[in-house]
Protein backbone atom coordinates (compact mmCIF):
# COMPACT_ATOMS: atom_id res chain seq x y z
CA UNK A 1 0.00 0.00 0.00
CA UNK A 2 1.16 3.53 -0.74
CA UNK A 3 2.22 5.53 2.29
CA UNK A 4 0.58 8.90 2.74
CA UNK A 5 3.04 11.58 3.85
CA UNK A 6 2.16 14.81 5.60
CA UNK A 7 2.42 17.59 3.03
CA UNK A 8 5.20 20.16 3.34
CA UNK A 9 4.15 23.31 5.17
CA UNK A 10 6.46 25.55 3.14
CA UNK A 11 7.92 25.75 -0.35
CA UNK A 12 11.29 27.33 -1.09
CA UNK A 13 11.21 29.06 -4.47
CA UNK A 14 14.62 29.78 -6.00
CA UNK A 15 15.23 32.14 -8.93
CA UNK A 16 17.91 30.30 -10.91
CA UNK A 17 18.75 33.45 -12.85
CA UNK A 18 19.63 35.33 -9.64
CA UNK A 19 21.24 32.39 -7.82
CA UNK A 20 25.07 32.67 -7.92
CA UNK A 21 25.69 29.27 -6.25
CA UNK A 22 27.34 30.85 -3.22
CA UNK A 23 25.85 28.00 -1.16
CA UNK A 24 25.16 30.25 1.82
CA UNK A 25 21.67 28.76 2.09
CA UNK A 26 23.15 25.26 2.11
CA UNK A 27 25.74 26.01 4.78
CA UNK A 28 23.46 28.03 7.05
CA UNK A 29 20.28 25.91 7.16
CA UNK A 30 20.38 23.97 10.43
CA UNK A 31 17.49 21.81 9.23
CA UNK A 32 19.49 20.72 6.14
CA UNK A 33 16.61 21.62 3.86
CA UNK A 34 18.89 23.04 1.13
CA UNK A 35 21.49 20.93 -0.65
CA UNK A 36 23.88 21.32 -3.60
CA UNK A 37 24.13 18.93 -6.53
CA UNK A 38 27.70 19.36 -7.80
CA UNK A 39 27.09 17.35 -10.97
CA UNK A 40 24.26 19.64 -12.07
CA UNK A 41 25.69 22.73 -10.35
CA UNK A 42 22.27 23.38 -8.86
CA UNK A 43 20.91 24.09 -5.39
CA UNK A 44 17.80 22.14 -4.46
CA UNK A 45 15.46 22.13 -1.46
CA UNK A 46 13.79 19.28 0.39
CA UNK A 47 10.61 21.19 1.22
CA UNK A 48 9.58 18.60 3.81
CA UNK A 49 12.47 19.82 5.99
CA UNK A 50 11.71 23.55 5.67
CA UNK A 51 10.16 25.06 8.81
CA UNK A 52 9.54 28.56 7.44
CA UNK A 53 12.16 30.37 9.51
CA UNK A 54 13.10 32.53 6.45
CA UNK A 55 16.80 32.55 7.42
CA UNK A 56 17.99 31.47 3.97
CA UNK A 57 15.77 34.18 2.48
CA UNK A 58 17.33 36.79 4.77
CA UNK A 59 20.97 35.89 4.05
CA UNK A 60 20.72 35.33 0.28
CA UNK A 61 22.99 38.04 -1.21
CA UNK A 62 21.04 38.24 -4.47
CA UNK A 63 17.47 37.88 -3.17
CA UNK A 64 17.11 34.68 -5.15
CA UNK A 65 15.08 32.85 -2.49
CA UNK A 66 11.46 33.20 -1.46
CA UNK A 67 9.87 31.01 1.21
CA UNK A 68 6.12 30.72 0.77
CA UNK A 69 3.42 28.86 2.66
CA UNK A 70 2.28 25.72 0.90
CA UNK A 71 -1.44 25.91 0.08
CA UNK A 72 -2.21 22.35 1.20
CA UNK A 73 -3.80 20.34 -1.58
CA UNK A 74 -6.42 18.89 0.77
CA UNK A 75 -10.09 19.21 -0.03
CA UNK A 76 -11.60 22.07 1.94
CA UNK A 77 -13.74 20.99 4.86
CA UNK A 78 -14.81 23.33 7.67
CA UNK A 79 -14.50 20.58 10.28
CA UNK A 80 -11.70 18.41 8.88
CA UNK A 81 -9.32 21.25 8.10
CA UNK A 82 -5.95 20.83 6.39
CA UNK A 83 -4.21 21.22 9.75
CA UNK A 84 -6.33 18.48 11.35
CA UNK A 85 -5.74 16.05 8.47
CA UNK A 86 -2.01 16.82 8.41
CA UNK A 87 -1.74 16.18 12.17
CA UNK A 88 -3.47 12.80 11.80
CA UNK A 89 -1.05 11.82 9.03
CA UNK A 90 1.95 12.80 11.18
CA UNK A 91 0.72 10.74 14.11
CA UNK A 92 -0.04 7.79 11.86
CA UNK A 93 3.59 7.97 10.70
CA UNK A 94 5.22 8.40 14.11
CA UNK A 95 2.84 7.10 16.78
CA UNK A 96 3.96 9.98 19.02
CA UNK A 97 2.71 13.12 20.68
CA UNK A 98 2.77 16.17 18.41
CA UNK A 99 4.88 18.94 19.89
CA UNK A 100 4.40 22.66 19.38
CA UNK A 101 6.19 25.85 20.33
CA UNK A 102 5.29 29.50 20.85
CA UNK A 103 1.66 30.26 21.71
CA UNK A 104 -1.84 29.18 20.78
CA UNK A 105 -2.62 30.47 17.29
CA UNK A 106 -6.40 29.93 17.24
CA UNK A 107 -8.25 33.07 16.14
CA UNK A 108 -11.24 32.72 18.46
CA UNK A 109 -9.22 33.33 21.64
CA UNK A 110 -8.26 36.94 20.87
CA UNK A 111 -10.53 39.16 22.98
CA UNK A 112 -8.15 42.12 22.86
CA UNK A 113 -9.18 42.63 19.24
CA UNK A 114 -12.83 42.95 20.33
CA UNK A 115 -12.12 45.59 22.98
CA UNK A 116 -11.76 49.27 22.07
CA UNK A 117 -10.49 52.23 24.07
CA UNK A 118 -12.12 55.51 25.03
CA UNK A 119 -10.85 58.98 24.06
CA UNK A 120 -11.33 62.41 25.60
CA UNK A 121 -13.32 65.11 23.86
CA UNK A 122 -14.71 68.49 24.95
CA UNK A 123 -15.68 68.07 28.60
CA UNK A 124 -12.61 66.03 29.57
CA UNK A 125 -9.69 67.46 27.58
CA UNK A 126 -6.91 65.16 26.42
CA UNK A 127 -3.35 65.56 27.66
CA UNK A 128 -0.34 66.23 25.43
CA UNK A 129 2.38 63.78 26.58
CA UNK A 130 5.08 65.76 24.75
CA UNK A 131 4.45 68.87 26.86
CA UNK A 132 2.90 67.61 30.08
CA UNK A 133 4.10 65.07 32.65
CA UNK A 134 2.97 61.51 31.98
CA UNK A 135 3.69 58.83 34.62
CA UNK A 136 3.97 55.23 33.42
CA UNK A 137 6.12 54.00 36.31
CA UNK A 138 4.49 51.32 38.44
CA UNK A 139 5.39 49.27 41.49
CA UNK A 140 4.88 45.52 41.92
CA UNK A 141 4.30 44.22 45.43
CA UNK A 142 2.03 44.28 48.47
CA UNK A 143 0.59 47.72 49.33
CA UNK A 144 -0.75 48.96 52.69
CA UNK A 145 -4.47 49.67 52.94
CA UNK A 146 -3.67 53.23 54.00
CA UNK A 147 -0.56 55.29 54.74
CA UNK A 148 0.36 57.60 57.60
CA UNK A 149 2.22 60.79 56.72
CA UNK A 150 4.04 63.19 59.00
CA UNK A 151 5.26 66.71 58.31
CA UNK A 152 8.67 67.44 59.78
CA UNK A 153 10.66 70.61 59.05
CA UNK A 154 8.54 71.29 56.01
CA UNK A 155 9.06 67.82 54.57
CA UNK A 156 6.41 65.12 54.29
CA UNK A 157 7.63 61.81 55.73
CA UNK A 158 6.08 58.40 55.24
CA UNK A 159 5.52 56.67 58.58
CA UNK A 160 3.93 53.48 57.23
CA UNK A 161 6.37 50.64 56.55
CA UNK A 162 6.22 49.52 52.91
CA UNK A 163 7.10 45.94 51.98
CA UNK A 164 9.72 45.40 49.21
CA UNK A 165 8.56 46.52 45.76
CA UNK A 166 9.76 46.15 42.19
CA UNK A 167 9.98 49.55 40.49
CA UNK A 168 9.13 49.38 36.78
CA UNK A 169 9.85 52.42 34.63
CA UNK A 170 7.57 50.84 32.02
CA UNK A 171 4.71 48.48 32.96
CA UNK A 172 6.24 45.69 30.85
CA UNK A 173 8.64 42.90 31.84
CA UNK A 174 10.31 40.07 29.93
CA UNK A 175 8.59 36.77 30.68
CA UNK A 176 10.19 33.63 32.09
CA UNK A 177 12.35 31.94 29.44
CA UNK A 178 14.99 29.63 30.81
CA UNK A 179 18.58 29.20 29.77
CA UNK A 180 18.18 25.90 27.98
CA UNK A 181 14.93 26.70 26.26
CA UNK A 182 16.64 29.77 24.75
CA UNK A 183 20.31 30.48 24.18
CA UNK A 184 22.61 32.34 26.55
CA UNK A 185 22.89 35.16 24.00
CA UNK A 186 19.10 35.50 23.99
CA UNK A 187 19.10 35.62 27.81
CA UNK A 188 21.84 38.26 27.75
CA UNK A 189 19.89 40.33 25.23
CA UNK A 190 16.79 40.43 27.42
CA UNK A 191 18.76 40.99 30.62
CA UNK A 192 20.64 43.96 29.19
CA UNK A 193 17.47 45.40 27.65
CA UNK A 194 15.71 45.17 31.03
CA UNK A 195 18.62 47.02 32.63
CA UNK A 196 18.56 49.70 29.92
CA UNK A 197 14.82 50.29 30.28
CA UNK A 198 14.48 50.06 34.07
CA UNK A 199 12.38 46.92 34.09
CA UNK A 200 12.91 43.19 34.77
CA UNK A 201 13.58 39.91 33.02
CA UNK A 202 12.74 36.48 34.42
CA UNK A 203 15.31 33.65 34.53
CA UNK A 204 12.70 30.95 34.01
CA UNK A 205 13.16 27.56 35.64
CA UNK A 206 16.64 26.80 34.28
CA UNK A 207 18.78 28.35 36.99
CA UNK A 208 21.16 31.28 36.57
CA UNK A 209 24.20 31.32 34.32
CA UNK A 210 27.14 33.11 35.93
CA UNK A 211 27.26 35.68 33.12
CA UNK A 212 23.76 36.89 34.08
CA UNK A 213 24.49 37.61 37.75
CA UNK A 214 25.57 41.16 36.93
CA UNK A 215 21.93 41.93 36.03
CA UNK A 216 20.58 40.91 39.46
CA UNK A 217 19.00 44.31 40.17
CA UNK A 218 16.75 43.78 37.11
CA UNK A 219 16.13 40.06 37.53
CA UNK A 220 13.31 37.86 38.84
CA UNK A 221 14.46 34.34 39.69
CA UNK A 222 12.03 31.47 39.31
CA UNK A 223 11.51 28.52 41.61
CA UNK A 224 9.71 25.74 39.71
CA UNK A 225 8.85 22.12 40.43
CA UNK A 226 12.22 20.81 39.20
CA UNK A 227 14.13 23.22 41.49
CA UNK A 228 16.85 23.43 38.84
CA UNK A 229 19.74 25.59 40.02
CA UNK A 230 17.87 26.69 43.15
CA UNK A 231 20.06 27.40 46.16
CA UNK A 232 20.55 30.27 48.60
CA UNK A 233 22.90 32.14 46.27
CA UNK A 234 20.38 31.88 43.41
CA UNK A 235 17.45 33.05 45.55
CA UNK A 236 19.41 36.08 46.72
CA UNK A 237 20.79 36.94 43.30
CA UNK A 238 17.65 38.61 41.94
CA UNK A 239 15.29 41.40 42.95
CA UNK A 240 12.28 39.09 43.38
CA UNK A 241 11.32 35.41 43.44
CA UNK A 242 8.56 33.78 41.43
CA UNK A 243 7.14 30.36 42.29
CA UNK A 244 6.01 28.73 39.06
CA UNK A 245 2.94 26.53 39.47
CA UNK A 246 1.75 26.63 35.85
CA UNK A 247 2.04 28.38 32.50
CA UNK A 248 -0.44 29.20 29.79
CA UNK A 249 0.95 26.97 27.04
CA UNK A 250 0.75 23.82 29.16
CA UNK A 251 -1.58 24.10 32.16
CA UNK A 252 -1.52 21.11 34.47
CA UNK A 253 1.55 19.43 32.99
CA UNK A 254 5.28 19.66 33.61
CA UNK A 255 8.26 20.50 31.43
CA UNK A 256 10.97 18.53 29.68
CA UNK A 257 14.38 19.63 28.38
CA UNK A 258 15.80 16.68 26.36
CA UNK A 259 19.17 15.31 27.41
CA UNK A 260 20.81 16.22 24.09
CA UNK A 261 20.25 19.88 24.97
CA UNK A 262 21.87 19.52 28.41
CA UNK A 263 25.35 20.63 27.48
CA UNK A 264 28.12 21.23 30.01
CA UNK A 265 27.20 24.90 30.68
CA UNK A 266 23.51 23.97 31.13
CA UNK A 267 24.52 21.04 33.34
CA UNK A 268 26.47 23.42 35.55
CA UNK A 269 23.64 25.97 35.66
CA UNK A 270 20.83 23.48 36.31
CA UNK A 271 22.92 21.31 38.63
CA UNK A 272 22.17 18.08 36.76
CA UNK A 273 24.49 15.63 34.90
CA UNK A 274 25.47 16.33 31.30
CA UNK A 275 23.19 14.62 28.78
CA UNK A 276 20.37 13.79 31.22
CA UNK A 277 16.78 14.86 30.65
CA UNK A 278 15.66 17.81 32.79
CA UNK A 279 12.17 16.83 33.91
CA UNK A 280 9.94 19.35 35.67
CA UNK A 281 7.14 17.40 37.38
CA UNK A 282 3.57 18.58 36.83
CA UNK A 283 3.07 19.26 40.56
CA UNK A 284 5.48 20.62 43.14
CA UNK A 285 5.90 17.55 45.32
CA UNK A 286 5.82 19.70 48.43
CA UNK A 287 2.67 21.66 47.48
CA UNK A 288 -0.73 19.98 47.66
CA UNK A 289 -2.72 22.77 49.29
CA UNK A 290 -2.80 26.52 49.80
CA UNK A 291 -1.28 25.89 53.23
CA UNK A 292 1.68 24.11 51.61
CA UNK A 293 2.09 27.03 49.20
CA UNK A 294 2.04 29.48 52.10
CA UNK A 295 4.82 27.51 53.77
CA UNK A 296 7.00 27.76 50.65
CA UNK A 297 6.27 31.48 50.20
CA UNK A 298 7.40 32.27 53.71
CA UNK A 299 10.36 29.88 53.52
CA UNK A 300 11.58 31.87 50.50
CA UNK A 301 10.94 35.16 52.28
CA UNK A 302 12.85 33.87 55.30
CA UNK A 303 15.73 32.71 53.07
CA UNK A 304 16.00 36.23 51.60
CA UNK A 305 15.52 38.09 54.91
CA UNK A 306 12.14 39.48 53.79
CA UNK A 307 13.99 41.81 51.40
CA UNK A 308 12.40 40.60 48.16
CA UNK A 309 8.80 40.27 46.99
CA UNK A 310 7.69 36.68 46.33
CA UNK A 311 5.11 35.95 43.64
CA UNK A 312 3.30 32.92 42.28
CA UNK A 313 2.72 32.14 38.60
CA UNK A 314 -0.36 30.16 37.55
CA UNK A 315 -2.14 29.26 34.34
CA UNK A 316 -5.41 30.96 33.47
CA UNK A 317 -7.92 28.18 34.11
CA UNK A 318 -11.66 27.98 34.77
CA UNK A 319 -11.44 28.61 38.53
CA UNK A 320 -8.58 31.10 38.33
CA UNK A 321 -10.31 33.73 40.51
CA UNK A 322 -10.64 31.64 43.71
CA UNK A 323 -7.15 30.21 43.11
CA UNK A 324 -5.69 33.72 42.90
CA UNK A 325 -7.57 34.70 46.05
CA UNK A 326 -6.04 31.78 47.92
CA UNK A 327 -2.57 32.67 46.65
CA UNK A 328 -2.92 36.26 47.87
CA UNK A 329 -4.15 35.08 51.27
CA UNK A 330 -1.18 32.69 51.39
CA UNK A 331 1.12 35.72 51.42
CA UNK A 332 2.16 36.23 47.78
CA UNK A 333 3.20 39.77 46.95
CA UNK A 334 2.21 39.40 43.30
CA UNK A 335 0.24 36.92 41.23
CA UNK A 336 1.26 36.11 37.65
CA UNK A 337 -1.50 34.78 35.39
CA UNK A 338 -0.56 33.23 32.04
CA UNK A 339 -3.34 32.86 29.46
CA UNK A 340 -4.08 30.26 26.80
CA UNK A 341 -2.03 32.14 24.18
CA UNK A 342 1.14 31.94 26.28
CA UNK A 343 4.27 30.80 24.50
CA UNK A 344 6.74 28.05 25.34
CA UNK A 345 9.69 26.17 23.90
CA UNK A 346 7.86 22.84 23.78
CA UNK A 347 4.43 21.51 24.71
CA UNK A 348 2.03 18.88 23.41
CA UNK A 349 0.06 20.61 20.65
CA UNK A 350 -3.24 19.26 21.98
CA UNK A 351 -2.58 20.92 25.38
CA UNK A 352 -1.51 24.24 23.87
CA UNK A 353 -4.60 24.46 21.70
CA UNK A 354 -7.30 23.19 24.06
CA UNK A 355 -6.48 23.84 27.72
CA UNK A 356 -6.92 27.09 29.65
CA UNK A 357 -8.83 30.34 29.12
CA UNK A 358 -8.01 33.67 27.42
CA UNK A 359 -6.00 36.06 29.55
CA UNK A 360 -8.50 38.91 29.06
CA UNK A 361 -11.23 37.00 30.93
CA UNK A 362 -8.78 35.88 33.62
CA UNK A 363 -7.59 39.44 34.35
CA UNK A 364 -11.10 40.77 34.77
CA UNK A 365 -12.46 38.00 37.00
CA UNK A 366 -9.35 37.91 39.23
CA UNK A 367 -9.23 41.69 39.67
CA UNK A 368 -12.95 41.79 40.49
CA UNK A 369 -12.74 38.86 42.93
CA UNK A 370 -9.88 40.46 44.86
CA UNK A 371 -11.72 43.80 44.96
CA UNK A 372 -14.92 42.12 46.17
CA UNK A 373 -12.97 40.41 48.96
CA UNK A 374 -11.18 43.63 49.93
CA UNK A 375 -7.70 42.21 49.32
CA UNK A 376 -6.78 43.76 45.97
CA UNK A 377 -4.11 45.93 47.62
CA UNK A 378 -2.37 42.90 49.12
CA UNK A 379 -0.88 41.76 45.80
CA UNK A 380 -0.11 43.05 42.32
CA UNK A 381 -1.41 41.26 39.23
CA UNK A 382 1.01 40.58 36.37
CA UNK A 383 -0.42 39.01 33.23
CA UNK A 384 1.00 37.20 30.21
CA UNK A 385 -0.10 35.18 27.24
CA UNK A 386 -0.18 36.78 23.80
CA UNK A 387 0.60 40.44 24.55
CA UNK A 388 1.42 41.72 21.04
CA UNK A 389 1.58 45.51 21.22
CA UNK A 390 1.11 48.60 23.37
CA UNK A 391 -2.67 48.55 22.85
CA UNK A 392 -2.81 45.07 24.42
CA UNK A 393 -0.79 46.43 27.37
CA UNK A 394 -3.18 49.33 27.90
CA UNK A 395 -6.26 47.09 27.64
CA UNK A 396 -4.78 44.55 30.07
CA UNK A 397 -4.10 47.27 32.64
CA UNK A 398 -7.57 48.77 32.19
CA UNK A 399 -9.03 45.30 32.80
CA UNK A 400 -7.17 45.11 36.11
CA UNK A 401 -3.49 44.22 35.65
CA UNK A 402 -0.63 46.14 37.24
CA UNK A 403 1.87 45.13 34.56
CA UNK A 404 2.40 42.60 31.78
CA UNK A 405 5.01 40.04 30.79
CA UNK A 406 6.01 39.66 27.14
CA UNK A 407 7.78 36.59 25.77
CA UNK A 408 7.01 35.94 22.11
CA UNK A 409 7.04 39.67 21.26
CA UNK A 410 10.45 39.97 22.91
CA UNK A 411 11.84 37.05 20.88
CA UNK A 412 10.41 38.51 17.67
CA UNK A 413 12.32 41.72 18.44
CA UNK A 414 15.50 39.58 18.56
CA UNK A 415 14.80 38.03 15.15
CA UNK A 416 12.36 35.17 15.81
CA UNK A 417 10.14 34.38 12.79
CA UNK A 418 7.58 32.27 14.67
CA UNK A 419 8.37 29.06 12.82
CA UNK A 420 7.18 27.24 16.00
CA UNK A 421 9.97 24.67 15.94
CA UNK A 422 11.79 25.75 19.13
CA UNK A 423 11.63 22.20 20.50
CA UNK A 424 14.03 20.97 17.79
CA UNK A 425 16.88 23.11 19.16
CA UNK A 426 17.89 24.06 15.60
CA UNK A 427 16.83 27.71 15.61
CA UNK A 428 18.59 29.36 12.67
CA UNK A 429 18.33 32.76 14.35
CA UNK A 430 20.39 31.69 17.38
CA UNK A 431 17.50 32.10 19.83
CA UNK A 432 15.97 28.73 20.77
CA UNK A 433 19.13 26.66 20.43
CA UNK A 434 22.24 25.53 22.30
CA UNK A 435 24.26 24.73 19.16
CA UNK A 436 27.43 26.87 19.55
CA UNK A 437 27.53 27.66 15.82
CA UNK A 438 23.90 28.80 15.77
CA UNK A 439 24.08 30.73 19.06
CA UNK A 440 26.74 33.01 17.52
CA UNK A 441 24.18 34.28 15.02
CA UNK A 442 22.56 36.37 17.75
CA UNK A 443 24.71 39.28 18.89
CA UNK A 444 23.55 40.10 22.47
CA UNK A 445 24.49 43.76 22.12
CA UNK A 446 22.35 44.16 19.01
CA UNK A 447 19.62 41.99 20.54
CA UNK A 448 19.53 44.13 23.68
CA UNK A 449 19.26 47.31 21.65
CA UNK A 450 16.38 45.92 19.59
CA UNK A 451 14.47 44.63 22.65
CA UNK A 452 14.99 47.96 24.43
CA UNK A 453 13.81 49.81 21.32
CA UNK A 454 10.61 47.76 21.38
CA UNK A 455 9.88 48.75 24.99
CA UNK A 456 10.81 52.36 24.27
CA UNK A 457 8.40 52.50 21.33
CA UNK A 458 5.60 50.89 23.34
CA UNK A 459 6.22 53.32 26.21
CA UNK A 460 5.77 56.27 23.84
CA UNK A 461 2.56 54.78 22.47
CA UNK A 462 1.25 54.09 25.98
CA UNK A 463 1.77 57.74 26.87
CA UNK A 464 -0.06 58.81 23.72
CA UNK A 465 -3.02 56.55 24.52
CA UNK A 466 -3.16 57.67 28.15
CA UNK A 467 -3.07 61.29 27.05
CA UNK A 468 -5.86 60.63 24.57
CA UNK A 469 -7.99 59.32 27.44
CA UNK A 470 -7.23 62.36 29.56
CA UNK A 471 -5.23 60.27 32.06
CA UNK A 472 -1.76 61.33 33.19
CA UNK A 473 -0.70 58.26 35.22
CA UNK A 474 -0.83 54.54 34.49
CA UNK A 475 -2.00 53.90 38.07
CA UNK A 476 -5.22 55.78 37.27
CA UNK A 477 -5.97 53.36 34.45
CA UNK A 478 -5.57 50.13 36.45
CA UNK A 479 -8.96 48.43 36.66
CA UNK A 480 -10.67 51.46 35.08
CA UNK A 481 -12.94 49.41 32.83
CA UNK A 482 -15.11 52.43 32.02
CA UNK A 483 -12.37 53.28 29.51
CA UNK A 484 -13.16 50.07 27.58
CA UNK A 485 -16.01 48.96 25.34
CA UNK A 486 -16.70 45.63 23.67
CA UNK A 487 -17.55 44.99 20.03
CA UNK A 488 -19.24 41.80 18.87
CA UNK A 489 -19.26 40.21 22.33
CA UNK A 490 -22.13 38.38 23.98
CA UNK A 491 -23.88 39.80 27.02
CA UNK A 492 -22.26 37.20 29.27
CA UNK A 493 -18.77 37.87 27.88
CA UNK A 494 -19.25 41.59 28.54
CA UNK A 495 -20.35 40.75 32.09
CA UNK A 496 -17.25 38.63 32.75
CA UNK A 497 -14.98 41.33 31.32
CA UNK A 498 -16.82 43.99 33.33
CA UNK A 499 -17.20 46.29 30.33
CA UNK A 500 -20.09 47.81 28.39
CA UNK A 501 -20.90 47.34 24.71
CA UNK A 502 -19.64 49.92 22.24
CA UNK A 503 -22.13 52.77 21.90
CA UNK A 504 -23.29 52.66 25.50
CA UNK A 505 -22.51 55.85 27.41
CA UNK A 506 -21.03 56.17 30.88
Amino acid sequence: MAKRRAPSEFIVERDEYKCIRCLACVRMCSYEANFYDERENMVFTDNSKCVGCHFCEAICPTDAIRVIHNPLAIKQNAHWTGEVVSDIIKQAETGGVLLASMGNDKQHFSYFDRIILNASQVTNPSIDPLREPMEIRTFIGRKPESVDLEVENGSVLLKTEITPQLKLEVPIMFSAMSYGSISLNACKSLAKAAQMMGTFFNTGEGGLHKDLRQYGANMIVQCASGRFGVDMEYLNAGAAIEIKIGQGAKPGIGGHLPGEKVTEPISETRMIPVGTDAISPAPHHDIYSIEDLRQLIYALKEATRYEKPVGVKISAVHNVAPIASGIVRAGADFVVIDGIRGGTGATPKVIRDNVGIPIELAIAVVDQRLRDEGIRHLASIVVAGGIRNSADVIKAIALGADAVYIGTAALVSLGCHLCQKCYTGKCNWGIATQDPKLVKRLNPEIGARRAANLLRAWALEIKEMLGGMGINAIESLRGNRDQLRGVGLSEYELKLLGIKPAGEAW
